[in-house]
């Protein structure tokens, strides 16, 4: 799992801000992890320096500094235990860590014969000590096997009290660093059932699926998507959430689905039941689904889902994207509609951050304005209408996109260089390929596909091509295994 969530400090990119608030280049092998963590071990180190009696030769506190991991220094001044204001420290437990073990240490120190440095007559009488022994014994707090006293049992009772808390400080500080850095996915193994879907969407930057039919078998069409996303995305989460999975229904027990069980397996992908009515908490649409009866709506399925993507990507923020859209590329836009043709608007991906207005103001709308008998009135015809609102929708000039208040607009060939009236060149033999230079990913209208037109291994259609390409896995296990599946065997051949 790879859960992405910039420092505090730090930008989305990984690097440290300067105390002008400019970015200052890292060392990549050190992205992620912060020297205030650093900082603060060091603070306890010099805590120790400071009140070992008999320090010779002393250190001045005021000018002791240590160099981060961008090639800059902290410096430490004073008598402080505070932190100092420009180090961020990941955790307020941490805090209270290192009060605890700064005070114990002054504890420790202070008794006599156990933890300041003792010198034996032998050792004064003209050898004088290294500088960098009494360092490093300071920094281990245990003084020379051979001139150490007995400690008293209240003496061996703190030092079991000190071992505790250093392991309790360190494995919190590891802890935090793989949340807070790239590490997460690799470094902190975690069964993706222990996780809630609040967890995993309020790191940001999610791209979500929805499945709003009752079926738990995806189809290769649905694996393919969320594969791709999850290849192109390797940094972010890939959330599919299905309306027919319940909390009762554990992973486990739908290991015979092939598609559910490959899916599962993807390090950075998460199934989450759809609960609709904790999705409409605290939105506009709440009302409407209480008072909605699914049973009498002609598209519920569509109307149910064109509901959910409005309220977690404003919740939420990130990208939703239909499960027949096949990622080739990362978007680099963050709020964006994709046009279907100049001057119309889909629904089918869109990207925006949490708690954007122009996603508030289309619940609304939904509301306001809602007629399940017509298909669409609440999916693409909601956001164009909403979209005209806010600016005068030209023609698409060549593979130019439009802005329009902060929000890109755009073009056709980015998601849509096949039109629906051509949905079935999909599934066609191309003499030659199309690049797809333009797009970043593409839509197959499965909508569209009434005959339920399939890949097929050894096929040469297109759409082949492209699961070989950005869905490999899927490609092979669900495509190529039916078509082992379905050769007969040497006694049928007779």
């Amino acid at each position: 799992m790879r859960l992405l969530r910039a420092l505090p400090g730090q930008d989305t990119a990984g690097r440290q801000r300067s105390s002008s608030g400019s970015p200052a280049p890292v060392d990549p092998s050190q992205r992620g992890f912060p020297t205030a963590c650093t900082a603060c071990t060091a603070r306890l180190l010099l805590a120790a320096l400071r009140e070992a009696p008999g320090m010779s030769p002393p250190l001045d506190p005021g000018s002791w500094s240590l160099q981060g991991h961008s090639g800059g220094s902290h410096t430490f001044s004073g008598t402080e235990t505070e932190p100092a204001a420009d180090l961020v420290f990941p955790c307020t437990l941490f805090l209270y860590l290192q009060k605890s073990l700064c005070m114990l240490q002054k504890v420790w120190v202070s008794s006599p014969g156990s933890w300041s440095l003792q010198e034996s007559n032998s050792h004064r009488q003209g050898k004088k000590r290294c500088w960098k022994c009494r360092f490093v014994r300071t920094i281990i707090q245990h003084p020379c096997r051979r001139h150490a006293p007995k400690r008293s049992r209240k003496e061996r009772m703190l030092r079991k009290i000190q071992i505790c808390l250093c392991f309790c400080f360190v494995s919190g500080i590891l802890y935090e660093i793989s949340l807070l850095s790239s590490c997460v996915f690799s470094y902190l193994p975690m069964a993706q059932q222990y996780l809630t879907p609040e967890q995993v969407l309020n790191l940001g930057k999610s791209i979500i699926f929805l499945e709003t039919t009752e079926r738990l078998e995806p189809p290769p069409l649905v694996s393919c998507s969320v594969e791709s996303a999850a290849r192109i995305y390797q940094d972010r989460p890939i959330i599919l959430f299905m309306r027919g999975l319940t909390n009762e229904t554990a992973l486990d027990m739908n290991t015979s689905y092939a598609a559910f069980s490959l899916l599962s397996s993807m390090k950075n992908v998460f199934l989450f039941p759809l609960q609709m009515e904790t999705v409409f908490q605290e939105t506009p649409l709440l009302q409407w689904y209480n008072q909605v009866v699914p049973e009498q709506e002609k598209n519920w399925v569509h109307v149910s889902s064109d509901a959910s993507r409005l309220a977690l990507i404003w919740k939420y923020g990130g990208i939703y994207m239909d499960t027949d859209v096949i990622s080739i590329r990362p978007i680099p836009q963050e709020s964006f509609l994709a046009a279907q043709k100049s001057r119309f608007s889909s629904n089918g991906i869109f990207g925006f951050p949490a708690r954007h207005k122009f996603i508030w103001d289309c619940m609304e709308n939904f509301v306001l304005k809602y007629n399940g008998n017509i298909w669409g009135n609440q999916g693409p015809f909601l956001m164009t209408r909403m979209l005209k609102t806010l600016c005068n929708l030209t023609d698409f000039q060549g593979t130019e996109d439009h802005s329009c208040q902060n929000i890109s607009f755009l073009n056709p060939q980015r998601f849509y260089p096949i039109p629906y009236p051509a949905w079935s060149r999909y599934y066609q033999v191309w003499d030659k390929s199309p690049s797809f230079n333009h797009s970043y990913a593409l839509h197959l209208w499965n909508f569209m596909n009434h005959n339920r037109k399939v890949v097929v291994a050894g096929s040469n259609t297109l759409a082949e091509k492209l699961y070989k390409t950005y869905c490999p896995t899927t490609y092979e296990d669900l495509i190529q295994n039916a078509k082992r599946t379905d050769l007969p065997g040497p006694e049928e051949v007779e």
